[in-house]
C-alpha cells in the first residue's frame, strides 16, 4: 500500500482496525468545532449510498489539504473523484468541495502548518488530496 513508510501487512491491519473500530467512533466527533478530525460526506460511485468518512483536513486559503496515509486508491477518494464533489465539516463549519487533485508531498507540505508538515513527513505520507472549498450557509 502506497502512502507511508511502513510494513504493508502492519498498514493493512491498521487500516482494517480504523475502518471497523476507530472510524465509527470518530464519526461521532468528526467535524465538530473543537475536534481535529473532519467529517467528509460523499456518495458511493456505484451504490449511490451516502457515506461519512473521518479525515484530517488542513485549511489553506480556499482549499483543504487532506493527507492520504493509505494512498490514493481508497474508496472514499475514488467516490469523490468519480463525482468531482463532496461536502466536508471542519471545525463546526460545512463546506462544499470540488476539483479533487491528488498531489505529492512536494506540492502539499509547503502549504500546511509546520506542526502538520513535520508529523506528516515523519509518517512518510507521500500523497495528498487538494480540494477547492466554499462555505455553505
Amino acid at each position: 500500500m502506497a502512502g507511508t513508510k511502513t510494513n504493508p501487512h502492519r498498514l493493512g491491519a491498521v487500516r482494517t482496525f480504523n475502518k471497523w473500530i476507530l472510524n465509527p467512533i470518530m464519526r461521532l466527533a468528526a467535524g465538530r468545532r473543537y475536534w481535529y478530525a473532519a467529517a467528509l460526506h460523499h456518495v458511493g460511485r456505484r451504490s449511490g449510498r451516502s457515506y461519512t468518512t473521518p479525515v484530517v483536513a488542513e485549511p489553506v486559503g480556499d482549499e483543504f489539504v487532506i493527507p492520504l496515509p493509505y494512498g490514493a486508491n481508497v474508496d472514499w477518494l475514488r467516490n469523490i473523484r468519480a463525482s468531482g464533489r463532496a461536502t466536508i465539516d471542519v471545525y463546526g463549519r460545512r463546506y462544499a468541495i470540488d476539483d479533487p487533485r491528488v498531489v505529492d508531498a512536494a506540492d502539499a507540505l509547503p502549504m500546511v502548518r509546520q506542526s502538520r508538515r513535520e508529523v506528516w513527513h515523519r509518517l512518510g505520507i507521500d500523497r495528498y488530496l487538494r480540494v477547492h472549498a466554499a462555505p455553505m450557509s
